[in-house]
């Protein structure tokens, strides 16, 4: 049966292209994702700034906790850890220590500042001038020669200039001051390379000081981690769903022939090894060339990703043979299931049966469909009602993607039911057309099930993946536009105090945003000056009062307050971003959560622990341009504030897309099998004196049919999940759907379908009918 199946593929190219696309396609998705994912695991970046120093000393970016079982979970800090400068005295006298260098890292005017002292730890070297002494002096690197820098003098000009920053260096009293972390440190460099254990620092080397240098490289591998498993999933789910509806489409057109094989004696194993070799000879090709576009399309991805600062440009794209080979192997497992399974109630009727079967289709469906449909469907409602309890973006979101895949699988296990309902309905277009799209439709509504399958799960999938990005970001924005009360708003490195100056001015409040854990769940922060806060926002406070806030105290929101199951008075015990930990007691209880963040801490509470302590500053009252005078930055409305939209919803966007692209080319591929197939019967249709012009408008109006069906199908799965999505995350059962961009879905699916059932049934109807029955027979 394999050599059959090698003369089969051979004689029957066309026949399998569909698969064929179908599975290359599957093996490139999962190959880009199994890259993303690898590289999440094992990626690495090279050291810039450290490359001089063989050993780094610098504080745990990981917050730990050791769990009633024993074992120690960590979670990435979104802040840098510090150390004391006092180390530097404990590492210079360790054994073999010959050198040991302090560093201070902080941004300043768009550069990446530090002070002279770090300069051996790259190594920087002077190309022009001297190194800055007094506390307005200052040494720019080769990219920024020339440049003036306001309020100090460029006193020195280096010879090197690193790739992925900025950098500028202070005296190294002045670096410290204008950090200001009294008595702490960024790093410690540290020569030669030798064994170091410092209390209270971690040691790195090779790479693991690259890590150090970017922290935000450490935070994009566990994103890709998460993105990669979450996508590369999803693509799998979806990959089973269009190769099994290709397949059996693929084994509907074929039923005549396999009918014969079982009338001339080919047993039912016989008849499924021969579909099974088929598959795998198929996957084998397809997965092979798969998985060479998927590494093309892994290399596309980290483009983009860069490109939209997702991804840090030194972050080492992982390339390896695994993600090749699961790529391969996943596809080879998919055609052989899915054939498998699409050919088992065809292998195993009997003979004359069978070739019953040609001529007049079963109009049952099988029990073992039917009750897997079922199961299907009360997955779909598990899995809907789970999805909304869940009010973490992290939690929700998988489960999002994988609610309206099962809702889909469901459509597709019970498709003929479905088709048949709709072929029941006295209902049809005018004119023949109408009359023949009717007729063949209720003749064929296998065909039809089968066309649905890809079109509803491109509506779905499509219309879920946008609004449930819309669905957040219009729930944001309507929190922060009901909650700023300022007039204005200045960007980061405005001065509050200058604020405060201008006539008119009724309050000033500085807004920082950061994250704090709390055990090791992360929780989004924004930190406030708490004077005046009543006048430039109103949190929608729910129970107790803001009039208490300061550095040892706390708002949390409602939601992050059942999270918690914290109360008034209650006290939290929190990890600020950069590790320090701290205790706080809640005063107040607030609803807009989603524009304004988890928790308000104070200011006072948390600008010394974060990275970059400038922010936004809310401003009540005062002129326009006086502000802008004063504070020296743009100047927005106070609305300006709710332009708000999910620091991840671009790279969810060019990431889904993949999935969205995918369920593309199967609706193209089932609809151009489908309509090719049909060559014998349009033929007949012209013999008995149907025009081209009726036969071409007779599949315009069965595609407009199944278009119909699966986009009313596609948008009642999507609503149903984003319901519960958005109760879940929102509060309300309410989606936004911005209806412009529904019907531009609408309207792609409609014009996707008709093209692929034009340009196709343009060649099925271009031969003469008698060429074409000439051919088939």
């Amino acid at each position: 049966m394999i050599s059959f199946a090698l003369w089969m593929l051979r004689h029957r190219k066309a026949g399998f292209a569909g698969a064929f696309v179908a599975l290359l396609c599957a093996a490139a998705l999962v190959t880009a994702c199994g890259m993303l994912l690898e590289t999440g695991l094992r990626g690495g970046v090279a050291p810039e700034r450290y490359a001089g120093a063989p050993v780094i000393v610098a504080g745990d970016q990981y917050v730990r906790q050791t769990k009633e079982s024993g074992k120690e979970k960590a979670k990435l800090l979104s802040e840098r850890r510090w150390i004391p400068a006092s180390l530097a005295q404990d590492l210079a006298r360790v054994p073999g220590v010959t050198k040991v260098v302090t560093e201070v890292s902080f941004p300043y005017a768009g550069f990446t500042a530090h002070g002279w002292e770090s300069a051996a730890l790259t190594p920087f070297t002077l190309a022009g001038g001297r190194a800055p002494e007094a506390a307005d002096e200052v040494v720019v690197d080769a990219r920024h020669a020339g440049r003036t820098i306001p309020g100090h003098r460029v006193v020195g000009v280096t010879a090197q200039a690193l790739p992925g920053q900025d950098t500028i260096f202070f005296a190294t009293g002045e670096a410290r001051r204008l950090a200001g972390r009294d008595g702490l440190v960024t790093a410690i460099g540290v020569w030669p390379r030798v064994e170091v254990a410092v209390k209270g620092a971690v040691a790195y080397t090779g790479d693991e000081r690259g890590a150090v240098e970017f922290p935000e490289a450490e935070s994009s591998r566990v994103k890709l981690i998460s993105l990669g498993g979450a996508l590369g999933g999803t693509s799998l789910l979806v990959a089973i769903l269009v190769v099994v509806g290709t397949f059996a489409l693929s084994m509907q057109q074929r039923r005549r022939e396999i009918a014969l094989l079982r009338a001339v004696g080919a047993l039912p194993r016989q008849v499924r090894r021969l579909v099974g070799g088929e598959a795998l000879l198929i996957g084998a090709v397809a997965g092979a060339l798969g998985s060479g576009a998927g590494i093309a399309l892994g290399f596309w991805l980290r483009s983009r990703f860069v490109d939209l600062g997702a991804m840090p440009a030194n972050l080492r794209l992982v390339v390896s043979p695994f993600p090749s080979i699961v790529g391969v192997v996943t596809t080879l497992v998919a055609a052989w299931v899915a054939a498998r399974v699409s050919a088992r109630r065809t292998a195993r009727i009997r003979p004359v049966e069978a070739l019953g079967e040609t001529a007049l289709p079963a109009a049952g469906i099988p029990p073992v469909r039917l009750v897997a449909g079922l199961l299907a469907l009360a997955g779909g409602v598990v899995l809907t009602i789970v999805l909304s309890g869940l009010n973490t973006e992290a939690a929700s979101s998988p489960v999002t993607m994988l609610t309206a895949l099962v809702w889909t699988v469901a459509v597709a296990l019970l498709g003929p039911l479905v088709a048949r309902a709709v072929t029941a309905l006295p209902l049809r277009a005018p004119g023949v057309a109408g009359y023949l799209a009717r007729k063949s439709l209720r003749a064929g509504t296998g065909r039809l099930a089968s066309v649905i399958v890809p079109l509803t799960l491109m509506t779905a999938m499509t219309c879920t993946i946008l609004f449930v990005q819309t669905t957040m970001g219009h729930a944001a924005q309507g929190e922060l536009s009901a909650g700023v009360r300022a007039d204005h708003v200045l960007g980061p490195g405005a001065s509050a105090a200058a604020a405060r100056q201008v006539p008119g001015v009724r309050a000033v409040t500085e807004v920082l945003r950061t994250s704090v854990r709390i055990d090791l769940e992360k929780y989004a922060v924004q930190a406030v000056t708490p004077g005046g806060l009543d006048r430039t926002m109103d949190l929608d406070v729910v129970a107790g009062s803001l009039d208490g806030l300061g550095d040892t105290s706390a708002a949390i929101s409602r939601t992050a307050a059942e999270r918690l199951d914290a109360g008034l008075g209650d006290r939290l015990g929190l990890v600020l971003g950069d590790g320090t930990p701290a205790e706080v007691r809640v005063v107040a209880i607030y609803a807009r959560g989603l524009g304004f963040g988890d928790l308000t801490l104070s200011r006072g509470l948390v600008a010394g622990h974060v990275d970059d302590p400038r922010g936004t500053v809310l401003v009540s009252g005062g002129d326009r341009e006086a502000l802008r005078r004063a504070s020296g930055v743009a100047v927005l409305d106070g609305a300006g504030t709710a332009q708000v939209e999910s620091p991840n919803a671009a790279v969810t966007y060019v990431a889904m897309g993949l999935i969205i692209a995918f369920c593309a080319i199967a609706v193209v591929n089932t609809l151009a099998m489908s309509t090719l197939a049909r060559s014998r019967e349009l033929a007949l249709l012209r013999v008995v004196g149907t025009t081209r012009r009726q036969a071409a408008r007779m599949l315009r109006a069965e595609t407009l049919t199944a278009t119909v069906v699966a986009v009313a199908l596609g948008t009642a799965i999507s609503l149903v999940t984003l319901a519960a999505f958005s109760r879940g995350m929102t509060g309300s059962a309410l989606p936004y759907v911005p209806p412009a961009a529904y019907l531009a879905v609408v309207a792609a699916v409609a014009a996707l379908a008709l093209a692929a059932t034009a340009v196709p049934g343009r060649f099925a109807l271009g031969s003469r009918p008698a060429d074409t029955l000439a051919a088939r027979e």
